[in-house]
């Protein structure tokens, strides 16, 4: 992954490539920014960048001949370690090493690092990985070696928000007073679950969503047409993989819609029975895709409220979802909306805690019964 490889955040590229010209590369990076921005991508360039032999006074990128280019290309630098959520293998508690081989799978395939893809590959999307306290051990030992090719060892670090606490607590002595070779480049989606004294002693930069045009210009390159990624970018908030999975995967938008058309059809009958299965099929999706119907859910009562303004700028919906919204928006208002959007923020809740699934889907669907005939 070269600087060149990656949509727009030119002034984030130009303050990385200044401080490796410079010499004044930080111990302790971490870039910031939503999910879908590109942050991991910027951080594998980087470490490219550093470890480059072949640039010269004046490049502004890897030359992509050296040695290190091609094991970069290859995610095997010698000097490069990678350190990510993991789940547990065998009721035990894993290594980021156990998983490599899925990592440069998905790393190869998932240049921005789509989360639920992880999950997928992983084979486990009920799962909730985690960086274990085996990892920093491991991370302590690996780094007392001196870098073998370069001037410095990479730890490429993704999602600190999910070290464990025991781990960051393990890591934190590294982080503070760490060997004179090694630096550590974070990447963060939620910079603010980040253990405090860990997040305190890095050296921040901010990475910003895309905006709306790059996004349609990302799809494009994707063979998307003009019209089909204006609407995708819209809904997408800058995220390219969400982008990416609205113009790739739209049978779980899909399913989705027709989660919710039947959850609000068969509430406002009152036809609790209907409920009570309805309950028991969407349980059965599992964890995570339960969890992006509730956001989904979220945002159509959020465009229905929206579409009583009756100015479409206002709207992001796709042609299905407007031929539904556009009859069901009279049942959401300013009465019930508040409460509606509380009772799925908390059915979220619950059941990302591991909570009974088909029990709190079915409290949501009974509590909707009342609310969709609140005028």
């Amino acid at each position: 992954m070269k600087f060149a490889d990656i949509p727009g955040h030119e002034d984030v590229k130009a303050h990385l490539r200044s401080m490796a010209d410079s010499g004044r590369v930080p111990h302790a990076l971490l870039l910031e920014g939503p999910a879908g921005a590109g942050k991991f991508a910027l951080a594998r360039a980087f470490a490219r960048y550093i470890h480059c032999t072949g640039r010269r006074p004046g490049d502004t990128d890897s030359c992509g001949c050296c040695a290190s280019c091609r094991q970069h290309d290859a995610f095997n630098h010698i000097d490069t370690v990678y350190c990510f959520p993991v789940v547990k293998k065998g009721g035990k508690p894993a290594l980021s090493d156990d998983y490599i081989g899925e990592f440069r799978d998905f790393m190869a395939a998932s240049p921005f690092m789509d989360f639920d893809r992880w999950l997928r590959a992983l084979d486990n999307i009920n799962a909730q990985p985690q960086i274990y306290v085996e990892e920093g051990n491991h991370l302590l030992h690996r780094l007392t070696y001196m870098a073998r090719q370069s001037s410095h060892k990479v730890v490429l670090l993704w999602l600190p928000e999910r070290l464990k606490e025991e781990t960051a607590n393990k890591l934190l002595k590294l982080v503070e007073e760490p060997y004179g070779d090694t630096v550590f480049v974070m990447v963060s989606d939620a910079q603010r679950r980040i253990l405090g004294t860990i997040y305190s002693r890095t050296q921040r930069v901010g990475v910003k969503a895309y905006s709306d045009g790059e996004i349609v210009s990302i799809l494009a390159g994707k063979g998307v047409s003009a019209d089909a990624a204006a609407g995708i970018a819209a809904i997408a908030e800058g995220n390219v993989n969400k982008a990416l999975q609205l113009a790739e995967v739209s049978e779980e938008r899909m399913r989705c819609l027709d989660l919710f058309i039947q959850l609000m059809r068969k509430a406002y009958a009152r036809k609790v029975g209907e409920l009570r299965q309805w309950s028991a099929d969407a349980a059965s999706l599992g964890r995570e895709p339960l969890m992006q119907f509730i956001d989904y859910s979220t945002r159509l009562i959020r465009e229905s409220l929206m579409m009583h303004l009756r100015d479409s700028s206002l709207l992001t919906l796709d042609r299905d979802e407007c031929a539904f919204v556009s009859k069901f928006f009279p049942f959401i208002n300013e009465k019930n909306v508040i409460d509606m959007t509380d009772l799925f923020d908390k059915a979220r809740r619950d059941i990302a805690a591991n909570g009974n699934a088909r029990i709190i889907l079915f409290d949501l669907a009974v509590r909707i019964i009342i609310l969709i005939r609140r005028k």
